[in-house]
């Protein structure tokens, strides 16, 4: 085996292990607050876009329709969000972060920009600049070899 490509010199294994790093750390983040990663992550998306659709909120998540709508349920059923129809398009629905869910979120979004907080008193801004455009980079070429470009 080539020593550049040992399992602990590759990129993709240095990429996947900080990934599980911050991943297990956002979700016990989270978890704090009684919600899963997937929640949070769709009631962050619900406060940044009140009335977005499930359809969109699926493709901003990188999950299917179906994911999504078990998901938007399940948020419903507990009361965090809520769903009406478009004033405009009669099938299609508005999904909206009620009261308690922008309660039950804020305690999320607490815990996760406190870990968010942690990390950026350890790196300096030009290294979260350099660190995001690494990540940015590795986003693109990646993308595209799956392309065949």
């Amino acid at each position: 085996m080539d020593p550049d490509f040992s399992p602990t010199h590759r990129l993709l294994t240095a990429i996947k292990v900080a990934e599980q790093a911050t991943q297990n750390a956002k979700n016990a983040a989270v978890r704090a607050a009684g919600m899963t990663v997937a929640q949070y992550n769709v009631m962050i998306l619900l406060d940044e876009t009140p009335g977005i659709t499930s359809a969109e909120l699926a493709r901003r998540c990188f999950v299917t329709p179906q994911a999504m709508n078990e998901t938007v349920v399940k948020l419903e059923k507990a009361g965090w969000v809520e769903r009406a129809p478009h004033p405009t398009h009669r099938h299609v629905r508005e999904t909206r972060i009620t009261q308690t869910g922008r309660e039950i979120l804020g305690s999320a979004d607490n815990e996760v920009l406190t870990l968010e907080r942690t990390l950026r008193t350890h790196l300096s801004e030009a290294d979260q600049s350099h660190l995001r455009a690494l990540l940015a980079t590795v986003t693109d070429i990646t993308q595209n070899h799956r392309k065949g470009a």
